[in-house]
């Protein structure tokens, strides 16, 4: 059975961190560049850090560049999504997506069109 699962989030309060993973099922996540998207109450779906398959190469939303770090652990078939200095507005549900064809980074983390595999998501929620 094919599937990805996210796990790791939870209620954190302002300032701290959470790591969130993206686990692989009936493929392998090395083939495929990985992206990280959230949705807020009410907001669009948007991409936060995505990962290539080729080289390792990564981008990410102005929101989160600093505080943010996606790698890949390919022997566990696993994307992470680092979370630091964790904001209110950093609430929502977090998914990764898996994209065997794409063109550059950047494209699909501000494209999710093209994404093969989803996940269910699990929800980050910042607050003291």
């Amino acid at each position: 059975q094919v599937q990805l699962v996210e796990s790791g989030g939870g209620l954190v309060q302002p300032g701290g961190s959470l790591r969130l993973s993206c686990t692989a099922s009936g493929f392998s996540l090395a083939y495929y560049a990985i992206g990280w998207f959230r949705q807020a109450p009410g907001k669009e779906r948007e991409g936060v850090a995505c990962i290539s398959s080729s080289d390792d190469s990564t981008f990410y939303a102005d929101s989160v560049k600093g505080r943010f770090t996606i790698s890949r652990d390919n022997a566990e078939n696993t994307v992470y999504l680092q979370m630091n200095s964790l904001q209110p507005e950093d609430t929502g549900v977090y998914y990764c997506g898996a994209d065997y064809f794409y063109s550059t980074i950047q494209y699909i983390c501000e494209h999710q069109g093209g994404y093969d595999y989803w996940g269910q998501g699990t929800q980050v929620t910042v607050s003291s």
